[in-house]
């Protein structure tokens, strides 16, 4: 891709949702090498970062100013079952990014998630410590202290809950409803007691590249503004998409689905971004804002369809 810099980064497990939004806002701006063991893009070549002699020998050939390591299993019943591929996945392989990172001595961005802490807090900011209780959360807090403890360019960025991608790369809450809703549902099943922050790709990527532009370092929570619940975001996509009146909603508690979702998930997600604030470089909006931005520009016709019947859209 061409750019308009001779900046140039290496972006590895550039292929799920997170990996799309980064595509499409560095391009521009930077040369990028995009690589995954799905090569679903044309714009993507492939590499298992676990497999350390291919993954360094892949970065040091593009000899980049940054190295993004966006992959990991986010699939918390996966996680559950398979524990020796998930740390070689999201903790093993962050260990050769650091190796890699250190020896070309280039800035390293690692992806952390709001699921390492336990849930006993309201909300959470860069000063509380992280507490995991499945092997997801722990295998990505491992890999959060192994950069902390052995970098020392890193810039480390907690997500919560991801939506984007669209149809194609969204695995999570809000395609899993709009996929219901499209086989015809009539009633959806939400959890009224687990609670977080949506966390837009597009804004998400948009802010990274603000703090790589500034040069930052260090720990920042990065997610959608508005703390809330499961419930709250299916009752605002039931009502953007104007379908209150088709859809009923059922309050339902987290054992409803625990043959299905059977992996240990903190009952509060829920983090706030006081760096950002404190440094006046938050520019994550509304997660509402950023809710309706995501169906109109990834479900376009689906969403023109409905939109008629919401004036507010």
């Amino acid at each position: 891709m061409t750019s308009n810099t001779t900046k140039r980064i290496y972006i590895a497990g550039c292929g799920g949702m997170l990996g799309d939004a980064f595509y499409k806002e560095f391009g521009n701006q930077y040369y990028l090498k995009c690589t995954d063991i799905d090569v679903n893009e044309d714009w993507l070549s492939y590499l298992d970062f676990r497999d350390f002699d291919g993954y360094r020998k892949d970065v040091l050939d593009f000899s980049p100013d940054y190295l993004f390591h966006l992959g990991a299993y986010t699939d918390l019943e996966y996680c559950e079952q398979n524990p020796k591929d998930t740390y070689a996945t999201n903790t093993k392989s962050v260990e050769h990014a650091v190796i890699i990172a250190s020896e070309l001595n280039i800035s390293l961005l690692y992806i952390s998630t709001a699921g390492i802490f336990d849930g006993d807090k309201n909300v959470y900011d860069e000063s509380d410590t992280p507490n995991p209780i499945g092997h997801y959360a722990r295998s990505k807090y491992l890999a959060e202290k192994y950069v902390q403890e052995n970098f020392r360019k890193y810039l480390i960025c907690r997500a919560g809950w991801m939506m984007g991608g669209g149809s194609r790369k969204d695995k999570k809450f809000i395609q899993k409803l709009i996929k219901q809703i499209q086989r015809g549902a009539k009633e959806l099943n939400i959890v009224h007691d687990k609670l977080g922050t949506p966390t837009y790709t597009h804004d998400f990527a948009i802010n990274v590249k603000l703090l790589i532009d500034k040069e930052k370092t260090g720990l920042y929570n990065m997610v959608c503004q508005g703390a809330t619940s499961r419930l709250e975001v299916a009752q605002e996509l039931i009502d953007q998409l104007g379908m209150n009146s088709d859809i009923q909603i059922n309050e339902v508690s987290s054992d409803y689905f625990k043959k299905e979702y059977f992996a240990p998930r903190p009952s509060s997600e829920r983090l706030i971004n006081l760096r950002l604030e404190q440094e006046g470089l938050n520019l994550m909006r509304n997660w509402k804002v950023s809710l309706k931005d995501y169906l109109r520009d990834f479900y376009p016709e689906y969403f023109n369809n409905l939109s008629a019947k919401n004036p507010k859209l």
